[in-house]
């Protein structure tokens, strides 16, 4: 929520991470902080299987390419972000439709009602239910690029611990650090992706439409 808000000129902007929380609590009740979890939780169990699927795929196919297998690691996670962003996109329009409707949570529509309605009024185009796939293509690519090659890399350099509760945290810990790193790179394009799929600021008008111009207008207007 705090990240599709338009910036200080926003009128029912949120001031901080903090008074997001409070706002919502207070207008929307406990139950708005989990508006658009159903998209998720559909969309969760294929956007592991194409994840991890796609990756092995990857990695076996530019096995024949003889590239460096730090190399290997990092081009097979993009392939594969970009692989999953095809089929999560979907769910993210509806998510984030959902999640900017500021009514309480028992008087939002569901799920399925809010698709329909996205297909009915825009279809399923760039417009539509597919709106600002872009913005996503770059987000999973470059998360999981970055996620995939760090891991992969760095679990290759430090040594296996014969010790199981130190070999987890090894594992837990090289995960931590790579999952932290690739946020960090690819926040970005998940903020273009909400403000895209999000409400633009006057109806009837787009403003924030293709992923990069996004991130133009976003670096221009707010830093």
């Amino acid at each position: 929520r705090f990240q599709i808000q338009r910036g200080k000129t926003d009128p029912t902007g949120y001031k901080s991470l903090g008074d997001c929380f409070r706002t919502i609590f207070q207008r929307e009740g406990l139950l708005g902080f989990y508006k658009g979890i159903f998209p998720p939780i559909l969309a969760e169990t294929p956007k592991r299987a194409v994840k991890f699927f796609t990756f092995e795929q990857y990695k076996k196919l530019l096995g024949y390419a003889s590239l460096p297998p730090g190399l290997a690691f990092a081009v097979a996670g993009l392939g594969s972000g970009l692989t999953e962003a095809v089929v999560v996109n979907p769910f993210e329009v509806v998510k984030v439709t959902l999640q900017t409707n500021r009514n309480a949570f028992t008087e939002q529509p569901s799920s399925f009602v809010q698709a329909r309605q996205i297909i009915k009024t825009d279809g399923l185009g760039f417009q539509g239910l597919n709106k600002g796939l872009t913005a996503t293509l770059g987000r999973h690519g470059v998360f999981n690029m970055v996620y995939f090659g760090f891991y992969f890399n760095v679990k290759n350099i430090l040594p296996v611990n014969k010790d199981p509760n130190l070999e987890f945290l090894r594992k837990f810990g090289i995960g931590l650090v790579s999952g932290t790193i690739a946020s960090i790179i690819n926040i970005p394009f998940d903020v273009a992706k909400s403000r895209i799929q999000g409400p633009q600021p006057v109806p009837g008008e787009i403003k924030y439409r293709t992923c990069f111009k996004t991130m133009a207008t976003v670096y221009k207007e707010e830093g």
